[in-house]
């Protein structure tokens, strides 16, 4: 099937080159430089089991989406409505747009901005870019999918393409779990700008977490959201299998961007107040990582 990647970043490049690899047409929609470095050689797709240049097409303009039976949608949260309106004037009428991002209302966010179908993925994938053109895969790269008409088509293309995809009744609880895992690490990794296994070496860390976590697991409670399996062993495992791992909020603050921060802890905070649910652990790490973020933008000394 004809795949576009819309924002064809860390995630973005190792899902759709995994795809291309596998023999579907693929299109990367990406940044100039990555798709200078595309064109000349190629993507390149450094796992922990290969390291391969995979051919595939790419492109700085939404119209290359056009055709597209899959469109993987992996812009940051904050350019949503952006993303979606530069596609919309290019989408087939039956194409699926599967919500590969982090924070829990993207998916919805799409079906209010555009006609066609959308659903959301839960991603627990390690990558980051090397450079232009260059993915670099730390870990994991499982899937975790929201039922629609396609979705059962799209999990078997996956699964032959080798990535561990299943279809979750529960994404909402996924989204949810992701979230509270996101909120326990991605500040904190930005903040000390440390990797996840060094990070949860420090002193009064992991109690840091145990408290952010918390007051994660009440907003979602309140919110009637079902969480599955066992969030503390998930946090747990996370330094465990990606100890090498720096967040993508800390990718983000090291290159001067702005991050995602008000659509993890932030979000805690905002549904925290309308559900009447205190969270200061969390509070205090999205005023932290907006100060950072305000600090780059004026220029001030590091």
């Amino acid at each position: 099937m004809k795949v576009a990647v819309m924002g064809a970043g860390a995630v973005g490049c190792y899902y759709g080159g995994m795809l291309a690899r596998a023999g579907h047409e693929v299109v990367l929609i990406a940044r100039p430089q990555h798709v200078e470095a595309i064109g000349r050689d190629g993507l390149r797709l450094d796992t922990q089991h290969f390291d391969e240049h995979v051919r595939v097409a790419a492109s700085t303009d939404a119209s290359a989406a056009k055709d597209a039976q899959l469109v993987l949608f992996c812009v940051k949260s904050t350019d949503t409505d952006s993303a979606a309106n530069a596609l919309a004037p290019h989408l087939d009428h039956d194409a699926l747009l599967l919500s590969l991002q982090n924070g829990v209302e993207n998916a919805e966010r799409l079906r209010e901005l555009l006609p066609q179908e959308a659903a959301a993925a839960v991603v627990y994938v390690a990558a980051e870019m090397a450079g232009p053109g260059h993915v670099k895969h730390n870990g994991r790269g499982e899937l975790v999918i929201e039922p629609s008409t396609k979705s059962e088509e799209v999990a078997r293309e996956f699964v032959a393409a080798g990535v561990p995809t299943e279809i979750s009744g529960n994404v909402r609880g996924a989204l949810w779990a992701k979230l509270v895992l996101n909120c326990a690490y991605n500040a904190l990794s930005a903040i000390t700008r440390l990797p996840y296994g060094k990070l949860v070496q420090g002193e009064g860390i992991t109690r840091t977490m145990r408290d952010i976590v918390d007051e994660c697991v009440a907003v979602a409670k309140a919110d009637k959201v079902t969480i599955p399996g066992d969030v503390d062993a998930a946090v747990r495992r996370i330094a465990e299998t990606m100890p090498n791992q720096y967040s993508s909020t800390a990718q983000d603050l090291a290159r001067g961007k702005t991050s995602e921060i008000d659509h993890l802890n932030g979000l805690i905070v905002r549904r925290g107040e309308a559900l009447g649910v205190p969270t200061p652990a969390n509070r205090v790490l999205h005023a932290l990582v907006k100060a950072i973020e305000g600090k780059a933008s004026q220029g001030a000394i590091k």
